[in-house]
């Protein structure tokens, strides 16, 4: 726990599914005391997006959880981060709600169009896939940053081992990916002036659903099976084996509180070794 964030206001998007490292990230910071906002895309509003959360039922129940277990305030706003109306709504609310935000996490993501080479890659599914992964990261923090000016604050994108070394046949991904990685050092000397700190997580392999659903295609694809193909990925990685969720959020919440009080413009890879440079 990091005592310094309590009562601080934290936004978290993709954060709608508690299997996903955005629901571990919004518990982590709430464990230290944190107001939540859970922000995620309802299935209803887009029935073709791959990976996205449940209904609202269940993310608002989920941000009830958090505000029951930490005794905290919690809230669950829909937003599609593609849409600058939806992307206003809910900052309005929130600023009625909570007034401000001193941490704002951008971990929205997902993909499009896979298993595609660049020559094959579908148009619609590659500017898909960079819309919500990379300009869903700017647009949210556009509009957020302006409730983070007055008491100055944090900004923590998640990015992936994709932004260094290129995945085969996810292009769309690994550009998006890449370009979070620029986009926050160029927000990190932007806002170094208003005291917000920006930095990038960049995860290797990590437990989740979209794991799970990219272990079971590269095995339709390979003719193998899941499980084959998660134990060839192991071998890959000097940890031996995959990383979690919790193991994300520690360091989300590290680079939340004081105790990266002069860090910023940073993108630090969690990859059990995967990945060794900077």
């Amino acid at each position: 726990m990091y005592q310094d964030l309590k009562g601080k206001n934290a936004l978290v998007t993709g954060s709608g599914k508690k299997s996903g490292i955005g629901y571990a990230i919004a518990q982590k910071l709430a464990e230290s005391g944190v107001n939540i906002i859970i922000t995620d895309l309802l299935k209803m509003e887009d029935r073709d997006q791959q990976h996205i959360s449940d209904n609202r039922e269940e993310m608002t129940a989920l941000a009830e959880d958090l505000a029951r277990q930490f005794a905290i305030r919690a809230l669950f706003v829909a937003v599609d981060v593609t849409d600058n109306t939806s992307i206003k709504q809910m900052v309005g609310l929130v600023k009625s709600r909570f007034e401000n935000v001193q941490i704002l996490c951008n971990n929205a993501g997902t993909v499009f169009g896979v298993p595609s080479a660049i020559h094959t890659y579908d148009d619609d599914a590659w500017f898909k896939t960079l819309d919500v992964n990379l300009n869903g990261v700017f647009r949210v923090s556009k509009a957020v940053i302006p409730l983070m000016i007055e008491t100055g604050g944090c900004v923590i994108n998640i990015a992936s081992r994709a932004a260094k070394v290129p995945p085969l046949f996810n292009g769309a991904y690994a550009v998006a990916k890449a370009g979070i990685v620029m986009l926050t050092k160029v927000m990190a000397r932007e806002l170094a002036g208003s005291n917000i700190r920006v930095n990038a997580v960049c995860p290797g392999v990590i437990t989740t659903d979209f794991t799970r659903w990219r272990f079971d295609l590269e095995a339709r694809i390979l003719n193998s099976t899941k499980e084959e193909r998660e134990a060839e990925m192991v071998q890959t990685i000097p940890l031996g084996r995959l990383g979690s969720s919790e193991e994300v959020a520690n360091l989300v919440a590290f680079l939340a509180s004081s105790q990266s009080s002069y860090m910023t413009g940073q993108a630090i890879n969690v990859t059990g070794g995967q990945l060794m440079e900077l």
